[in-house]
């Protein structure tokens, strides 16, 4: 009879300890598995940001964050897109060969609607924010100047569909963001037509 109790007990014992040992694994792995996922500062940081357009006229910009960068959202007039191959043989990627915008967005005015410009407002060269000048002929750029974007740090300049200039010291055009239309009136930026 004393072994049966003997047995009964060091069974008990062993469930207990196990359970209490597993208890006790649970409760060390739980904050550092919970630690793995992101915040949600960063889950939001990382989502899509919409911008209605409607209100915007021509020449006018809307101004955003996403993904803690700045974001542009320009309305450009018919005068402007029909400029834009007037000036081919000054800039330095005229057709977007570098991977600087999606796919749908490597054409002429880099956009998926030619009246609406969604741009990273972020320079190319050395990560200064350009200013926008769209004042075709602007004293302080010159009289040649079609308007676009200039560079205060080190002197880079961008045409009115980010495409960078030759002969000033950024190398790449301006980055579009992946951006869709959800509607005629609202833009998505940081998503896709196919992620949509």
């Amino acid at each position: 009879m004393t072994n049966d109790v003997d047995r009964n007990r060091r069974q008990f014992l062993t469930v207990a300890t196990s359970v209490v040992g597993g208890i006790g694994v649970a409760a060390f792995a739980a904050p550092f598995v919970l630690s793995l996922r992101p915040s949600a500062k960063a889950r939001v940081a990382g989502a899509p940001v919409e911008v209605d357009v409607s209100k915007l006229t021509d020449g006018e910009r809307v101004s955003l964050e996403w993904r803690g960068q700045p974001v542009t959202v320009i309305r450009r007039a018919q005068e402007v897109i029909d400029k834009l191959p007037e000036i081919r043989d000054r800039l330095r990627d005229p057709d977007s060969d570098e991977p600087q915008q999606p796919d749908y967005a490597r054409n002429e005015h880099r956009s998926i609607k030619p009246e609406f410009l969604v741009m990273v407002d972020v320079c190319t060269h050395l990560g200064c924010a350009p200013s926008y000048r769209p004042e075709i002929g602007d004293p302080r750029l010159g009289s040649d100047w079609p308007g676009g974007f200039n560079c205060a740090c080190h002197g880079s300049r961008f045409d009115l569909a980010g495409r960078v200039y030759q002969g000033v010291p950024a190398n790449l055009n301006m980055v579009i963001p992946p951006h869709r239309y959800k509607d005629d009136t609202t833009v998505v930026i940081g998503e896709d037509e196919e992620e949509a």
